[in-house]
């Protein structure tokens, strides 16, 4: 059999391109399939659409910054010469900006720009064919590969809710669109506790709409620390979103031109839901079953090196399940590919892959959380060591004094997991990722001599206050620490 291509990546998503642009610089001969719905091109900004929320996240936080000029100082003045200029934000606008960065990105990362970097670029849908050997057949082409890359992501998997469907509602990826319009909708209820959920209610509250979110679990977001999943939750509920933890929708109804929610034991009238609950992978038409590979509701079944149950098939990104996350896509696109090129050594290992929910402050995590830790250590092993954002220097002169940082630690020093929220948390989060991944131990931190004032005077405050807790634990070592300056003052020496 004639080999095409070093590896065929199916699917459009961020980590596909991604995957099939590295290949391509690792001089691999690559085919990029893009699939297209219904027989015409699907929108080719969608792999990008989520960037539409960090853009509106970054105008509706500068509006509230403006919103407080005068805590800083700063006088402005109206036209109509009133006592005080109000400044919000207003999606429809806001969007065009959001519409302009997100085509920009889409450009400098086309299929036209992979293809001038030597991937043959297919947009066109397609199936894996069994016989007589592993293909993939698309636009009356058979490509052969040794091996092949499944990165199709996935797609709002909608709850079994009673009147749901016959009401209507949206999913995140339609958000966008619908914000465009010149008179979106003022009452918004989000069902689902997903950090694009979280990012959402903010966004939407920040923009004056009156925003309700359900959820069913105990907190907001599922496996986070549940200390910050509270703070978080109480900042959200200071900006007017209104939060339901440990609730389901039992059933929706549509009365007049509103729309109506069972939300526990309360009934809820809003203009428009989103839904938010899970994904599922994007597989139906690809013909898996013919060249076994399996799969559940939720995900793609693969190994800790992402190869799926047909050894030459591998899978990265969101059609394995989990959380919608660039980073982590790509993480696993490079794992999955220098298994698929060359020999599968590698193997996952999320500890030291951070994640962050992009609201303001920022929430960021890596690692184990404090309960994780004590589950799987001695509690008396493991040692929690909490600094606030307030006694930073930067964050007093940045009046962004909300937030906190948690070390998990042991006590040898070993760092088990870190969770941040507060400002510039998505950037700090990266400096515990690296720790962990090099083995560096939380004393070494105390050792990065910060700039100052900056938010990384954190990690120096954290790696002192464990060197603290250490000694004030080490009563030998502390009487020869007396003894010895004892002497020193006592002596001519």
């Amino acid at each position: 059999m004639t080999i095409d291509y070093d590896v065929v990546v199916i699917g459009g998503s961020l980590a596909g391109r991604y995957a099939a642009l590295t290949a391509s610089q690792l001089r691999a001969k690559v085919a990029l399939v893009e699939p297209t719905t219904k027989g015409a091109l699907t929108n080719l900004n969608a792999p990008y659409e989520f960037l539409s929320h960090h853009a509106l996240n970054y105008i509706s936080n500068l509006a509230k910054k403006l919103g407080d000029a005068t805590l800083f100082g700063l006088q402005t003045s109206c036209a109509d010469n009133s006592e005080k200029c109000q400044i919000s934000a207003h999606a429809p606008q806001a969007m065009l900006y959001a519409h302009g960065v997100v085509s920009n990105l889409q450009e400098q990362h086309s299929p036209a720009v992979l293809a001038a970097q030597g991937v043959d670029v297919i947009i066109a849908n397609g199936q894996f064919e069994s016989s007589p050997h592993l293909s993939f057949a698309v636009d009356g082409r058979t490509l052969r590969a040794r091996s092949y890359l499944l990165a199709t992501g996935s797609r709002p998997a909608i709850p079994e809710i009673e009147g749901l469907q016959r009401t209507g509602f949206l999913t995140i990826p339609q958000i966008w669109q619908f914000l465009s319009s010149s008179t979106p909708s003022k009452q918004w209820v989000i069902i689902g506790g997903v950090p694009q959920s979280i990012e959402l209610a903010q966004t939407l509250a920040r923009f004056g709409y009156d925003v309700t979110l359900v959820v069913e679990h105990p907190n907001i977001l599922p496996d986070v620390d549940s200390e910050i999943a509270q703070m978080l939750c109480s900042q959200l509920e200071a900006e007017g979103v209104r939060v339901f933890t440990k609730t389901r929708v039992t059933q929706v109804r549509q009365i007049e031109d509103k729309k109506w929610l069972q939300v526990g034991d309360k009934a809820i009238e809003t203009d428009e839901i989103v839904v938010a609950t899970a994904q599922q992978p994007n597989i139906e038409s690809l013909n898996l079953a013919a060249v076994d590979v399996k799969w559940n509701q939720r995900r793609l079944l693969v190994n800790d090196k992402l190869q799926t149950t047909n050894k030459r098939i591998w899978a990265c990104g969101d059609v394995i399940g989990g959380y919608e996350f660039v980073n982590i896509a790509h993480y696993e696109a490079r794992v999955a590919l220098q298994n698929a090129l060359f020999f599968p050594r590698l193997k996952v290992n999320y500890r030291h892959i951070p994640w962050a929910v992009f609201t303001n402050p920022v929430f960021a995590q890596v690692g184990l959380t404090e309960a994780q830790a004590k589950r799987r250590y001695s509690p008396d092993e493991v040692i929690v060591l909490r600094q606030f954002f307030k006694t930073l220097s930067a964050a007093q002169i940045r009046d962004e004094t909300t937030g906190i940082c948690k070390l998990i630690v042991l006590r040898n020093g070993e760092i088990l997991g870190a969770s941040l929220l507060g400002a510039e948390a998505g950037e700090l989060i990266n400096v515990i990722a690296m720790a962990i991944a090099q083995k560096i131990k939380v004393n070494r931190l105390a050792n990065l001599a910060p700039l100052c004032p900056s938010f990384s005077e954190i990690f120096e405050q954290a790696a002192l206050s464990w060197s603290q807790q250490k000694l004030s634990r080490n009563l030998a070592w502390q009487e020869c620490l007396e003894s010895f300056f004892d002497f020193r003052r006592n002596s001519n020496f």
